[in-house]
């Protein structure tokens, strides 16, 4: 009868929720969502290389669209190695859970075998009568009668027992099987994307290749950027001093003390609201373009090419498709419309204190003054003759500058 016991104790814990299953379900369906993000960035990827592809000339922006395909096929692979370790998990926990099913089914079959032995010793009805007749008074007999019927009773609920448990070993089986040819098809899809990112790092060093002979150029664009970031830099200075110099006039104007510190926007309880806002949400503010990847980072970098040479990026590059539109990421108001070589045209838009720039438009569709929503559109990303579309974005803290990437949402 024990056997029985354990058996019911291990089919409840079959049926009852865990919260170590709950968690493990919670775990995969983030598997899934990553699954689903990594097929889209691959497909945007491959939207924008190919647009780089068309004057079949290598180029630094088809360079940075290997890359993020490298990165986002590495992500797959981490993806599928993880969903294969969640299955060899599954799989093992099945292993354990069929083994004691056999266990206890054995021991049931077992018992049921010892009850059948037992009854064969009084199979017919004559010798039933003879035991219950013999009793010595009728309480005795009544027992007796009761102890016949309730054996009875027994052997019908040990055959039902092991019939379940016996369909219970079946569906586990069944289960085993199917894990482990879908963790098999899991080991295949992997060789299958291992050999993809061999491909695209054959195809990076191509790139490489072919560029490292391109130096002289490469060394102009590098030079010529940098003037164009000086440039840019001095414009946005001059902005924002002129910016926190005329918000402490308006102040001392209406009569009111100015209570930001030197360097710092002065601001009106409008203003003050916005700003606030602005950093409440940073790390989840949209993006300035609907689709694309960082192809270049905030901060010094060594360049993709030419080896001793680093460059300094005040802002990220995102690097996205031909015709895309850049938007506000917040609410705002449009402080400067200005062009400056090599950056093209670029839009200023204040957030109180804090101030977001974008650079590299082919169009502008805004005027100074004019106030933002969120998303509202800007102007076009400007496409370069190698065809790399590239906006080049910013946020300033008055005349601080500031890492955009951690205020972006990720993606």
């Amino acid at each position: 009868m024990k056997a029985l016991y354990r058996i019911a104790f291990f089919l409840l814990l079959l049926s009852f929720p865990l919260a170590t299953l709950a968690q493990k379900q919670k775990s995969k369906a983030q598997l899934q969502k990553e699954k689903k993000e990594n097929l889209n960035r691959i497909k945007e990827a491959n939207r924008i290389l190919q647009q780089t592809k068309v004057q079949k000339q290598a180029s630094i922006g088809q360079l940075n669209a290997i890359k993020e395909k490298i990165t986002v096929q590495k992500g797959v692979i981490n993806n599928i190695s993880k969903e294969i370790n969640y299955i060899q998990s599954d799989v093992k926990e099945t292993e354990g859970k069929v083994t004691a099913l056999q266990n206890d089914l054995d021991k049931l079959k077992k018992e049921y075998a010892a009850m059948v032995y037992a009854a064969s010793k009084t199979a017919n009805s004559y010798n039933k009568l003879m035991f219950v007749f013999a009793s010595d008074s009728f309480n005795q007999l009544v027992m007796r009668l009761r102890y016949l019927q309730q054996y009875s009773e027994g052997r019908k609920k040990q055959v039902a027992q092991i019939n379940k448990t016996q369909a219970v070993l079946t569906g586990q089986l069944n289960l085993l099987e199917s894990k482990k040819k879908q963790k098999q098809g899991l080991l295949n899809k992997q060789l299958v994307e291992n050999k993809n990112l061999q491909g695209l790092k054959t195809q990076q060093d191509s790139v490489v290749s072919k560029l490292s002979k391109q130096e002289q150029n490469l060394k102009q664009e590098v030079a010529q950027r940098q003037q164009s970031v000086k440039k840019l830099d001095k414009l946005i200075a001059d902005i924002v001093r002129e910016e926190i110099a005329r918000a402490a006039r308006e102040a001392r104007a209406a009569g009111k003390a100015s209570s930001a510190g030197a360097g710092k926007v002065t601001l009106t309880p409008e203003t003050a609201l916005i700003s606030s806002s602005f950093a409440g949400n940073k790390g989840h503010l949209s993006w300035p373009v609907e689709r694309g990847f960082i192809s270049q980072g905030f901060g010094r970098h060594n360049h993709p090419v030419l080896k001793g040479v680093v460059t300094e990026n005040r802002g990220i590059d995102i690097q996205t498709t031909q015709g895309a539109t850049a938007r506000a990421i917040f609410e705002g108001k449009v402080l400067t419309v200005a062009s400056v070589p090599g950056m093209n045209n670029i839009v200023m838009v204040q957030h109180g204190e804090y101030f977001t720039v974008y650079a590299k438009l082919k169009t502008v569709s805004v005027s100074p003054g004019q106030t933002l929503k969120l998303k509202d559109v800007i102007g076009t990303v400007y496409t370069d003759p190698d065809g790399t579309t590239e906006l080049q974005f910013q946020v300033w803290k008055n005349s601080s500058n500031l890492n955009p990437s951690t205020w972006l949402l990720n993606k």
